[in-house]
């Protein structure tokens, strides 16, 4: 069995600071992308970054040059810094991973519980 685990969630107010983890765990072999959503008006999710098996990231508008995704491959770990929190940050933030579990293995989408960030003043 794998989890994703996330923490750092936490209340800030606007233009603070805030970095949530998300720790993968289990039968591991490989990781491949990774990724964090949040619950999005009229959507079921909203991608806020990615980042690929081998370090390229991606953002929406929304976020770019706020958030940044990282990840210690070491730790079986990802990580999102966020600055300059807006209110409209505020969202149960998902941490997704693509993992395959042997070298011969499928890979499979898992997802974590989430984590609450909210931005008020």
């Amino acid at each position: 069995q794998v989890q994703l685990v996330e923490s750092g969630g936490g209340l800030v107010q606007p233009g603070e600071s805030l970095r949530l983890s998300c720790a993968a765990s289990g039968s591991i072999f490989s990781i491949g992308n990774m990724a964090w959503y949040r619950p999005a008006p009229g959507k079921q999710r909203e991608l806020v970054a990615h980042i690929m098996a081998g370090g390229s990231t991606n953002y929406p508008d929304s976020v770019k040059g706020r958030f940044t995704i990282s990840r210690d491959n070491a730790k079986n770990t990802v990580y999102l810094q966020m600055v300059s929190l807006k209110p409209e940050d505020t969202a149960v933030y998902i941490c997704y991973a693509n993992i395959r579990r042997s070298s011969s293995g499928s890979w499979y989408n898992y997802w974590g519980q989430g984590t609450q960030v909210t931005v008020s003043s």
